[in-house]
């Protein structure tokens, strides 16, 4: 019993502890953690292989599973909820590991996409869905409008056409899109 309330009031590891430890490491004790932490879990392999934009597609896995959480298959067996706080969690993963505004607006536009896709397919889905939908919109529009006019262009179409597909769907939605669409680029309207 002694040994846990011991445990329980040992001060927890700052950054600048962690640091400090490094600093004395050589290259290949630095090399060695980096490998044992890239083999111990899914998302730390993921996070090196995104921040050292090895593979493909680094944005592959994290598209996934956006699409996964935000427009899950209907008809299997494991009927998986929509998990929309585990699809923003990926954004925000990549965000992080890749440190890219231009792949973050391509995730958040895809997370868009797949709600819409999903409505149109199975029918209205409910509020919280469509709020979370439009909050991810608003802010793909105000990061589409931060970037410069060319490279923002295949962007804003991808936004545009989301806000012209929402129209059968309801709750508001519709008009939240193409409205977030109009302030910000109301040139293309």
């Amino acid at each position: 019993m002694t040994a846990v309330i011991r445990r329980r009031n040992q001060p927890k590891a700052t950054w600048s502890a962690v640091k400090s430890a490094l600093s004395g490491s050589d290259r290949e004790a630095l090399l060695g953690l980096i490998k044992d932490l890239y083999g111990l879990s899914a998302s730390n392999k993921q996070f090196v292989d995104t921040q050292l934009r090895l593979g493909l597609d680094p944005l592959a896995p994290y598209k996934k599973v956006v699409a996964e959480c935000i427009s899950p298959d209907v008809f299997s067996r494991s009927r998986k909820p929509i998990q929309i706080a585990k699809a923003k969690k990926a954004i925000s993963d990549y965000q992080k590991a890749a440190r890219d505004d231009r792949g973050e607006l391509d995730l958040m536009i895809h997370f868009v996409e797949c709600g819409n896709q999903f409505t149109l397919d199975y029918g209205d889905i409910d509020e919280d869905f469509y709020d979370a939908l439009v909050n991810m919109y608003v802010r793909a529009v105000k990061l589409a409008k931060a970037l410069p006019f060319p490279e923002s262009r295949s962007f804003r179409d991808r936004l545009r056409a989301l806000a012209v597909s929402s129209e059968p769907i309801g709750w508001g939605y519709h008009d939240s899109l193409c409205d977030a669409y109009r302030s910000a680029f109301p040139a293309d309207a």
